[in-house]
Order: C-alpha cells, then structure tokens, then sequence
C-alpha cells in the first residue's frame, strides 16, 4: 500500500541554497527557491521563458515580484511587474518573459514539468534602459 510522504520547505536549507528540487519523477518537479542576489532588484539582468510548459510560483515567505513582459521579434518588450501575496498560485503561461525579483529571506515554490531546462527555454538579456528602468516598475 502506498503512503502519503511528508516533506518540509526547509529542505531548502538556508538562503545559500538558491534552488532545492525537493520532488521530482519523470513528468514533473517541484523546487523551493530562495532569494539569491541574481534575483534581486540590482542582479536582475535577464527574463526567461519556458516554450514547451507553463510554470507556477507559491510565495512561502518574504517578498517577491513578478516581471512580465510582452514579446516583440523574441524581445522582451512592455516589462510590467506583479506582487506575489503569500500561499496564492501564479501561473505563469508558456512563452511568457518572466522573473522573479526577491528579498533577502524569500521562500518560493516553484513547479514545472520535467524536463524544463536550457532546451525547451531562452534567456533575454534586458537593454541598459531596461534595467534603469526596473526600480520603478517593481515600485509600481
């Protein structure tokens, strides 16, 4: 008979670990993310996107911000920003310009399918006047 298995976010350690997987089997995988200077407002340099999945984020603990952005020619244009209410699900839809920007302290969960990697993503480096531009948009 099969049993039910408990497993706690703090298998994701303290913030020096920026991304535990903490469940995985061949279809999909969960992971915890915490906030590493990458992600946050200064390290911010790039958004991704997924073009094979959709993703969901669960805001544990801490502070995150969602970016967003429209795509234009594979440019990631009209950067918009959400704020993530804790223990609320965001989607976010496959081939979507996304990243989050988090705080010291910051525990998100993170789904996706498995594999979503280097072959099924893309990287989108953001201009010089996307990145001035980021304080104001995550101020909203």
């Amino acid at each position: 008979m099969s049993k039910i298995e408990w497993m706690s976010h703090d298998l994701a350690g303290d913030d020096k670990t920026a991304l535990k997987w903490v469940y995985e089997n061949p279809v999909w995988k969960v992971g915890i993310k915490n906030f590493k200077p990458a992600n946050g407002l200064e390290g911010t340099v790039c958004l991704e996107r997924h073009n094979a999945t959709d993703e969901l984020f669960v805001l544990l603990d801490g502070e995150c911000v969602l970016l967003q952005a429209d795509d234009e020619n594979g440019a990631a244009v009209n950067i918009t920003a959400v704020k993530m209410e804790p223990m609320r699900v965001y989607k976010i839809p496959k081939s979507l310009w996304h990243n989050t920007v988090t705080w010291p302290g910051t525990k998100l969960v993170l789904i996706e399918n498995n594999p979503t990697d280097m072959t099924n993503s893309e990287i989108y480096q953001l201009t010089a006047e996307q990145k001035a531009a980021l304080p104001e948009i995550v101020k909203g």
